[in-house]
């Protein structure tokens, strides 16, 4: 059973007769006779009591009709609601990211986003690169942006940007007036860290220097750790786009030696063409990127 069948059923339906409705269909009458036809026998029964001059449904016909008449609505209905989705008219996207990229870079991609695209519900799922490939996984995430390297699981990954670490440091630290600093001279430095894989990266990053950073505190929240480091309780080592919103209440100092880096990676489920929503969402996000690198 074909929905242009149901169509052309309605019409005789309609009109009683099937000179008119083949008319009215542009058909010819042999060509919408054959489908009605066609649709009788895939029923088993007569539709149509046809007389010489009108054709009146059967009982099996009105049966019919209700249900033709509502699956041809819903068959429009969704259609309908494909070609908004499609056209970025309606429809949610949900955009899964860590903290510093929340902060640092989605703002400018979802300004423009929501200009272009009022009527899409725009969701943003913040948590840690573990929790935000987990949504991803799960189907509650459409995309995220995490750091690599990504955790096991079925995604497709790729690279938005590798950016630098930096140094954090109060306005009244020594190195505060320094452009650059090697990070071996900050041997003797209290830390502050933040939590999760920059914390990992940070340590790293320190060891291979020749010392073992001395704790002051750590935070699992950015904005904790930069007032911490503008109150002078020590220095933390942080990406970029999680340092630069600190300023000007502190200093940002870049490392001369070691280098250190992290990159950052859009995860998305594997399998899974993006939406059109989605798609274009990264396309403004390596927008913001690219205007952030001049």
């Amino acid at each position: 059973m074909e929905l242009y069948q149901l169509q052309y059923f309605l019409e005789v339906a309609r009109q009683r007769n099937f000179t008119r409705a083949a008319a009215r269909l542009h058909l010819a009458q042999a060509a919408l006779s054959e489908q009605i036809r066609k649709l009788e026998e895939e029923l088993a029964t007569p539709l149509f009591q046809r007389g010489r001059r009108e054709s009146t449904l059967t009982a099996a016909g009105e049966t019919l009709r209700v249900h033709a008449e509502a699956l041809l609505e819903r068959a429009a209905a969704a259609r309908h609601a494909v070609q908004e989705l499609v056209g970025l008219r309606s429809g949610k996207l949900v955009i899964g990211a860590i903290p510093s990229v929340s902060a640092g870079l989605l703002p400018a991609a979802v300004t423009a986003f929501r200009k272009r695209h009022p009527q899409v519900e725009l969701v943003i799922a913040e948590g840690t690169s573990e929790a935000v490939a987990e949504g991803v996984e799960s189907g509650r995430v459409e995309m995220g942006v995490i750091q690599h390297p990504t955790p096991a699981g079925p995604f497709d990954e790729r690279t938005l940007l590798t950016e630098p670490f930096v140094i954090l440091a109060g306005p009244q630290h020594a190195i505060a007036r320094h452009r650059r600093v090697n990070l071996q001279s900050l041997a003797d430095e209290p830390f502050v860290f933040f939590k999760g894989r920059a914390r990992e990266s940070a340590l790293a990053a320190c060891r291979a220097a020749g010392f073992e950073p001395r704790l002051a505190c750590e935070s699992g929240e950015l904005e904790t750790v930069r007032a911490l480091v503008a109150a002078g309780l020590g220095v933390a080592i942080l990406p970029e786009l999680a340092a630069q919103r600190a300023r000007p209440a502190c200093a940002l100092v870049r490392l001369s030696d070691p280098k250190v880096e992290r990159k950052l990676v859009i995860v998305t489920r594997r399998g899974h063409a993006p939406s059109p929503a989605a798609a274009e969402f990264e396309t403004l996000l390596r927008g913001a990127r690219g205007r952030r690198a001049k």
